[in-house]
């Protein structure tokens, strides 16, 4: 039996919204970059607490059904994250300060005007092989945000 790590993501970001929608299927297209800053915490098994430093930015891109009328949404994305050391996890150590990540979601907004949204999100995190070790890192982040 191999106890879990315990991983903590803490962040704060901004998302600038493209200035364009396009028709797709029933539904409608959306972009926007999303620049962020955050701090990973992993605690292994036996060891100390470990912090990093994650500054990232990336493109996002959600799709609205009804014609973008409703308030559920699917989104991708993908970007660069440099941390401020190198990335270690439990058994995990990457090769890089540079990693890739990659996500896939779904969520809804809410509130008045639905400012508000609330996503789940899957996350993978590598260096896509550019220097070894890279043995990647999947994470499930939920994501509020508030539109101002």
């Amino acid at each position: 039996y191999r106890r879990p790590r315990q991983l903590c993501i803490r962040g704060r970001g901004v998302t600038l919204p493209w200035n364009w929608a396009h028709a797709l299927g029933s539904g409608q297209l959306t972009g926007a970059w999303d620049l962020g800053l955050g701090t990973l915490s992993a605690r292994p098994e036996g060891a100390q607490r470990r912090s990093v430093t994650a500054l990232g930015a990336g493109i996002n891109l959600r799709w609205r059904p009804a014609q973008g009328a409703s308030r559920w949404f699917v989104e991708a994305g993908t970007g660069l994250v440099w941390h401020n050391r190198h990335y270690a996890s439990g058994d995990k150590y990457f090769g890089t300060r540079y990693n890739f990540a990659s996500h896939l979601g779904v969520g809804r907004n809410f509130g008045p005007q639905g400012r508000h949204a609330l996503a789940l999100r899957v996350q993978h995190q590598s260096n896509a092989g550019l220097k070894k070790p890279n043995p990647g890192d999947n994470f499930l982040l939920l994501r509020y945000a508030v539109a101002f």
